[in-house]
């Protein structure tokens, strides 16, 4: 039988159980990475496996089953079963749960892939990473490290209500990083670890090897550069270091699970309040965040949520006010709000949760050039080291790999170990200066916490440099 005739089965199942509603997934997953350090390939993971998940819904409660058992048989076992947990726990009185509606359709998505990941040879990929850190050691890295990731996923989604769509989703990244060792420091530089809903022509783009000998020599000089002072002052943030930091302040925050206080795991809760919806000023007038998982090439992007929403943009915080969220169907319902589209799982066998999209940064009218021109006494900051953001999503202090003191207009003497801290509103507020679109780069993050049991989502962040006044930084400890 077919797999939608696999997922069918268990959803039919589950209704005859006595779900009011029903949805099955199945997936045939295939993953593949490759690490490198000083030449030497340390790492090889080549995994595939196949199962089915299924959701039902009884009164005020979900319940979820999940079989590597792809027969009617096991099918028809997942879709009763994830019926009876659901009964169990609407034992505890509540509301029935509602859910928004949603357009049913049949269909198909598959992400433009111009070179399938996995049909490159092992020994081109390998020649690759070796090739990188090669070059990293001879131009001063102590540690040389490089590594890839591929994604391959194919999922038909079946619900009680009608949906038939399948997807084919393929995703990869790389990046490397030089390690250098002194007396009493040790300093890194990486490359722009990036990945995306693509195919291999994405690493290709990166030039690891082009960049490998900048990054060794700047880990070197690294360890003899003045600390980052400590103080208050004017802050400029790279693309790559913005990205994180809309992750963690603004992705997290907006996540609508937390917010109502059903999600708590890895990442806390949020200090924003829906009552303030559409009235709380998050940031300053240059602060645009939508949530877009349309964006060709992006990490959080695909075709349908593991709901069957279709993908669509929304904004989430316009000129500095707070006006939308990332919701699922159930949780949208709870709010009084009518849309969804930002549930996923990282596999058959996890329950479907609210994630990041691709949640980014529109770009300003400036420029980082006319940042560094117009500030008189700043530092510049690039490539995340460190982060800690508390279970709010409130108050944060992120560290970098590296930083250049601004002075006068210029950038000048490079910084080790800078950071910075601030509360989340307060920090977005005080942006004044934000590059333009020729700046922008969708950053992707493919490594997202979340859940008990924990799952890792992919998530992306369009981002451009910004520029931030009145910002502790050089804070220690």
């Amino acid at each position: 039988m077919s797999f939608f005739e696999v997922a069918d089965a268990a959803v039919a199942a589950a209704i005859e159980a006595g779900a009011r509603y029903a949805d099955a997934r199945v997936m045939h997953r295939r993953y593949e990475s490759m690490s490198v350090r000083n030449t030497e390939v340390e790492d090889l993971t080549q995994t595939e496996d196949a199962g089915i998940g299924v959701r039902a819904l009884v009164g005020s409660s979900w319940g979820f089953h999940a079989l590597p058992d792809l027969t009617e048989a096991g099918a028809r076992r997942a879709g009763r079963a994830a019926t009876e947990i659901a009964r169990a726990s609407a034992r505890v009185p509540g509301p029935p749960l509602e859910l928004v509606e949603v357009e049913v359709r049949v269909d198909s998505w598959a992400n433009p892939c111009r070179i399938d990941p996995l049909s490159v040879s092992l020994s081109e990929k390998g020649d690759l990473l070796v090739e990188t850190t090669r070059l990293m050691v001879e131009h001063g890295a102590d540690i040389a490290e490089a590594s890839y990731s591929i994604w391959d996923a194919r999922i038909w989604f079946t619900s009680s209500a009608g949906h038939r769509i399948e997807q084919h989703i393929r995703k990869c990244g790389a990046g490397s990083s030089a390690t250098a060792i002194g007396e009493h420091e040790t300093q890194r530089r990486s490359s722009p670890r990036q990945y995306g809903t693509a195919g291999w022509e994405l690493v290709e783009d990166l030039d690891l090897i082009g960049s490998a000998p900048q990054l060794a020599s700047e880990a070197r000089a690294l360890l003899t550069a003045p600390p980052c002072p400590e103080g208050t002052t004017t802050l400029i943030l790279g693309s790559e270091q913005m990205a994180l930091q809309i992750h963690e302040s603004v992705g997290h925050a907006v996540e609508l699970d937390r917010i109502l206080g059903w999600e708590a795991a890895f990442a806390g809760t949020s200090w924003l309040d829906l009552s303030q919806l559409g009235n709380l000023q998050y940031g300053s007038p240059l602060m645009n965040i939508t949530a877009d998982p349309t964006i060709p090439g992006a990490l959080g992007s695909f075709g349908y949520d593991d709901e069957g929403t279709p993908a669509a943009p929304r904004d989430i915080v316009r000129d500095g006010i707070w006006v939308g969220v990332l919701a699922g169907r159930d949780s949208a319902a709870v709010a009084g709000l009518d849309y969804a589209g930002s549930v996923r799982s990282d596999g058959w066998a996890r329950l479907p949760m609210v994630r990041m999209t691709n949640v980014g940064l529109l770009p300003g009218p400036h420029s980082l050039e006319e940042m560094i021109a117009e500030t008189s006494e700043g530092v510049f900051m690039e490539t995340n080291r460190s982060w800690s953001i508390d279970d709010k999503r409130l108050n944060f202090q992120f560290g970098c790999e590296i930083g250049w003191e601004i002075r006068n207009g210029k950038r000048g003497r490079m910084l080790r170990n800078p950071t910075y801290t601030g509360i989340g509103p307060v920090f977005w507020r005080s942006m004044d200066m934000l590059g333009g679109a020729d700046e922008l780069i969708v950053w992707g993050t493919p490594n997202c916490g979340k859940g008990q049991p924990s799952q890792i989502g992919h998530t992306g962040h369009p981002a451009v440099p910004a520029r931030f006044t009145n910002v502790r930084v050089g804070v220690r400890g």
